[in-house]
């Protein structure tokens, strides 16, 4: 959609398309606001253009159309009053006529199932029954559709323009401010998509919910892909190919999602040494443990600690 100022290329998909990951910083909300339209382009690949994917949530509003954007390999001319709601794990890429989305105007905002929560970050399930990310759940529309708001349209352009605001400027509660007009513009968005979202139960994907399902239960153990397999009756070949092309990601990166979610908690909340927090997510080697630690965050966990806390 635009290019994404808290992320980074974390990986690239078979066919080559960057997949991008947030930036997430110690004691700072998971959130950004972003521009669209205009000059603000998504991100450049010389391989693959401007198809590109992320590892968190985005959240759509135009206030202006043109041109159009390709989600999930179906394309949408882009007009005013547009909202998109794409899960992690979707491919972007703008239209054929790019000058023309080059006219359009409005904004992004992206975040990680984080702001709401340690909890709610960690695991998939917990996100799928969560009112406010509901609609972010992949099911109907392939994780990604568009709705439409047609009253009050000033009211969602101000919402993200304050929240942008609030962003950029980090004022004295401004993170209190942010996490507000998220949950409103959330709260918006699921009422535009209640018939959607109605469609989306747990029962029909009951081979997620039970992958899912096991990795909340035993991700503070040393669990790996052949684990999760053997509990859903599957070969980890098979197993791999179906989370990864219904979610975006693969079993293990859930399962280190799930541990690195838990030890920031717990890095945060409580004064256990590496080596304890370590053993309480499922990792046996406190050296692996702070090594993965460090790939995820760009810190050590002490440093992680350090920074989330007030001084």
């Amino acid at each position: 959609m635009a290019s994404v100022a808290r992320s980074h290329l974390a990986s690239r998909r078979p066919d080559g398309t960057p997949v991008y990951a947030y930036e997430v910083t110690p004691g700072v909300l998971p959130v950004d606001v972003l521009e669209l339209g205009g000059t603000a382009l998504p991100p450049y690949d010389a391989a693959t253009g401007f198809a590109h994917a992320h590892e968190f949530m985005l959240l759509a509003y135009f206030a202006r159309g043109g041109g159009s954007i390709t989600v999930a390999n179906r394309e949408w001319p882009v007009a005013a009053g547009d909202v998109y709601v794409l899960a992690p794990g979707e491919v972007i890429d703008i239209g054929a006529d790019r000058p023309g989305y080059q006219r359009s105007q409005g904004w992004c905002a992206y975040f990680t199932p984080d702001v709401f929560g340690q909890e709610v970050g960690g695991a998939y399930l917990s996100w799928r029954a969560h009112p406010l990310l509901f609609p972010f759940v992949r099911g109907a529309g392939g994780g990604a559709y568009r709705l439409k708001v047609t009253d009050d349209r000033p009211a969602w352009a101000d919402r993200f323009r304050a929240m942008h605001l609030e962003v950029r400027q980090r004022r004295d509660g401004h993170q209190e401010a942010v996490l507000a007009h998220l949950t409103l513009l959330l709260v918006a968005v699921a009422r535009l998509a209640t018939d959607v979202v109605g469609d989306l139960t747990l029962n029909q994907e009951p081979l997620l919910a039970e992958v899912f399902d096991f990795i909340e239960q035993h991700y503070d153990e040393p669990i790996s892909l052949k684990d999760v397999a053997r509990a859903v009756s599957l070969s980890p070949g098979h197993l791999t190919t179906v989370v990864s092309t219904r979610t975006g990601r693969p079993v293990q990166k859930w399962i280190t999602e799930r541990r690195m979610a838990a030890a920031r908690r717990l890095l945060t909340e409580t004064d256990l040494a590496v080596e304890q927090v370590a053993r309480a997510v499922g990792y046996g080697d406190a050296g692996y443990f702070a090594r993965a630690f460090r790939r995820a965050h760009d810190t050590t966990p002490l440093g992680w600690r350090r920074a989330a806390r007030p001084r």
